[in-house]
């Protein structure tokens, strides 16, 4: 781009090559922005692990996960011989907690995991083996 300049003291016009200018971008980073923003976004679990998890320390070891991940929630054994594990905290530590739950090194056998994705409650604190 070509900036035409005035000099006052020879008044004269001269053309100069001085500066390119571009439009700002304020998308600049803005999908990365929203990528931390979602991995920080409190969020609840739900999750349904199927599979021998009941009397083998699963709730115990699901417990210890949860709070190295700062997480609060609950892991209750169902009637059908489920673990119901509830948590709330960041996507990305929720989905961590996930990702241990299928990792094949829990205690017992997981056979499968469904899981639900809400908003936060708020209502609980710490974390409780039901």
């Amino acid at each position: 781009m070509q900036v035409a300049v005035f000099h006052r003291a020879s008044r004269c016009l001269a053309v100069s090559r001085r500066v390119t200018v571009r439009p700002l971008r304020h998308d600049v980073g803005v999908d990365s922005a929203r990528e931390e923003s979602a991995a920080t976004e409190p969020v609840r679990l739900t999750a349904w692990v199927h599979g021998l998890v009941q009397g083998v320390g699963f709730r115990w070891w699901t417990r210890s996960r949860a709070l190295e991940l700062g997480l609060v929630g609950k892991a209750t054994n169902l009637a059908d011989g489920r673990v119901e594990v509830v948590a709330e905290g960041p996507r990305d530590a929720c989905e961590r907690l996930l990702a241990a739950l299928r990792s094949g090194q829990t205690p017992g056998r997981v056979d499968h995991v469904a899981q639900r994705w809400s908003e936060p409650k708020g209502n609980l604190t710490g974390f409780v083996e039901r």
